[in-house]
């Protein structure tokens, strides 16, 4: 399969051969606006922590990250990493504000979307919320995926929705790293001028999970907060990539250990 090159232009961070973009999240909302109206096809991961140690272990992530049109720093660590290279106005790009920021700016635009992703029902709670705080938003489909791969009849149907629905922007609202291979696999398949991944993005705005506030997002202490709220579900995630981040950044700070962005 054939991924996009990365040809916005911004710089990048090197975090452990991850290129996250050295943005913030008006300039994020602007770039992912001028690839909406410019025809071209691509899509956005947004990356703190977690898809970073994902994709140390699994090489074909880290292709689908730097493959990205937009690689957005979600998460205050790689905010970090970025400003201590040298990009001192990045800023944390928080996928639940940039999907509210962008469907904003959409009404303008009359751009068209699609909501795949979460558990049933959410997507149709998530679809009501967003047309009650932004009037005019235009909202053309939802789709619930199943829990393991799409069979063909499955991936056929959600084809033939896309297509007959024609969403300019396609939300996908999967864990990481579930959605960035699914927006990798599916690019150039679904008609669809961009596709971003935002995860928890579906649960926060439909109102299902709390978000943490803003002085813990700061902080850097969300991981923390969320600890907190889904203990039984994210205690390996953070006791096994956490350590292992701060190790391998402290190797990379040293020049002990050298990551390509490839």
């Amino acid at each position: 399969m054939r991924l996009p090159t990365n040809v916005i232009g911004l710089p990048r961070a090197n975090v452990l051969g991850v290129g996250v973009h050295a943005t913030n999240l008006e300039e994020a909302v602007t770039v992912s606006d001028h690839l909406l109206q410019s025809g071209n096809r691509g899509y956005v991961c947004l990356t703190g922590v977690h898809g970073v140690m994902e994709a140390r272990r699994d090489p074909r992530l880290r292709h689908i990250l730097n493959a990205a049109t937009l690689c957005l720093p979600d998460g205050m660590p790689t905010v970090w990493v970025g400003r201590a290279q040298g990009h001192g106005a990045m800023a944390r790009v928080y996928g639940p504000d940039y999907m509210l920021e962008l469907c904003r700016l959409s009404v303008d635009r009359r751009y068209r979307h699609f909501l795949y992703g979460g558990c049933p029902g959410v997507a149709g709670v998530l679809r009501q919320r967003l047309e009650d705080r932004i009037p005019g938003i235009k909202i053309v489909a939802t789709y619930t995926p199943p829990f393991g791969m799409l069979s063909e009849k499955q991936e056929r149907e959600l084809r033939e929705q896309v297509a007959a629905s024609k969403p300019d922007i396609f939300w996908v609202g999967l864990s990481t790293p579930k959605q960035e291979r699914f927006m990798a696999e599916h690019l150039g398949k679904l008609d669809a001028k961009l596709m971003a991944g935002v995860g928890a993005a579906f649960d926060i705005h439909a109102g299902l999970i709390s978000d943490s506030p803003g002085w813990i997002k700061t902080c850097g202490l969300q991981w923390l907060d969320r600890l907190r709220k889904e203990p039984r579900r994210l205690w390996r995630r953070y006791l096994r990539n956490n350590p292992a981040f701060v190790w391998n950044l402290a190797l990379q700070a040293a020049g002990v250990k050298r990551f390509v962005v490839e």
